[in-house]
């Protein structure tokens, strides 16, 4: 796995004239490497890689990270960089922009100039991640199964009296149990009123009846996220929610039958924008329709008004167009899907019915 990843890294390197690549990102240091370890760093040139971590993780580091020479570094990684430099004569190393903080930075630089010039690269590792293999299309799979499930678990077990709290526990429960690692962000209980905060994190707001409830969550599983979105009426809630849930699962119907390899993110997200606009509801959406999806819950790409990313087969995005009326509820429907050749593969499949469970 190792391998072909960092082969893939090296050509990126090798058309932008980088001899040397310092990687300090977690996400993708795991992702070159295959190490779980909490701590390391990785130093990729044309001809060696490296994986650097301390003594803690000796043993580990050796097993996980196949293709991989380890290295024990000392007080300061920079050092034990510098030292490989040298000796290989190479004379700049590309960092991660977005991931080095200005005091890193400071110090790296003092370490290494004169000898060694520090040159920013951005989205280096990010642009590989973008396309999943094989394997990490089951994985993936397997993380927006263990959300399906969570979901029609949750149906069984929340009702008024309850607090958002003690249904998003419920959930995280039944996910760690069920092989998570996590959720894979901070699950969003939003009933009632609540529900028209598209981020309303649960909350101790109880949940009553006639009402709607929005769920927002994701398992995070073998370095892998889902991200699933459903919204459900509790006995009856006004009928201005059940027109607008018909909206926006028309919205959310009509990208997923349309999305397709090709288009831009600008595209795709006019695809929901445009049917939510028509119905006179536009300016009740005011998020993107959705974003790119892997290692981490937001990816590249983005499915947004500004995007001119292209999807492309390989990709993982969300599609999650919503509407959200203040001081009344709203409603917001998400699915995963895979970008194909001829189409796309939706990995999520909970019942997007209007499901009124009776409080």
């Amino acid at each position: 796995m190792g391998n072909l990843r960092v082969l893939k890294l090296r050509e990126v390197m090798q058309k932008m004239n980088l001899e040397a690549v310092f990687i300090t990102s977690s996400i993708n240091r795991r992702y070159l490497t295959g190490f779980t370890g909490s701590s390391g760093y990785v130093l990729v040139t044309l001809s060696n890689a490296y994986l650097l971590t301390d003594f803690r993780y000796m043993t580990q580091a050796q097993q996980q990270a196949k293709g991989f020479t380890v290295v024990e570094h000392g007080i300061r990684v920079i050092d034990n960089v510098k030292e490989l430099l040298i000796s290989s004569k190479i004379d700049q190393l590309g960092f991660e922009q977005d991931d080095v903080s200005y005091s890193a930075y400071s110090t790296y630089k003092e370490q290494l100039q004169p000898e060694i010039n520090l040159v920013p690269v951005k989205g280096l590792v990010e642009q590989l991640r973008m396309f999943k293999d094989e394997e990490e299309m089951k994985i993936m799979q397997r993380a927006a199964d263990l959300a399906d499930d969570t979901f029609s678990y949750i149906l069984g077990v929340v009702k008024p009296g309850m607090t958002e709290r003690e249904v998003d526990l419920a959930m995280e429960f039944y996910m760690r149990s069920h092989g998570a690692t996590s959720s894979s962000f901070d699950t969003i209980v939003a009933s009632g009123e609540r529900s028209s905060m598209p981020h309303g994190v649960a909350s101790e707001r109880v949940i009553q009846g006639n009402e709607l409830i929005t769920f927002d969550f994701g398992a995070l599983l073998d370095g892998y996220c889902s991200d699933v979105t459903r919204t459900i009426a509790l006995g009856n809630p006004k009928p201005v929610l059940k027109e607008i849930y018909d909206i926006v699962l028309e919205a959310q119907l009509h990208t997923l039958t349309n999305i397709k390899s090709g288009m831009t993110g600008r595209e795709a997200d006019a695809l929901a924008r445009d049917i939510i606009t028509k119905y006179g509801y536009g300016d009740q959406f005011g998020h993107s329709t959705g974003h790119g999806l892997g290692m981490e819950v937001h990816e590249s790409p983005r499915l947004s008004k500004l995007s001119d990313d292209i999807l492309q087969p390989g990709m993982v995005v969300t599609v999650e167009p919503g509407i959200y009326l203040p001081g009344i509820g709203g409603v917001r429907i998400e699915d995963d899907i895979l970008i194909t050749e001829t189409g796309i593969e939706i990995l999520t499949h909970s019942s997007k019915d209007y499901t009124v469970l009776n409080s």
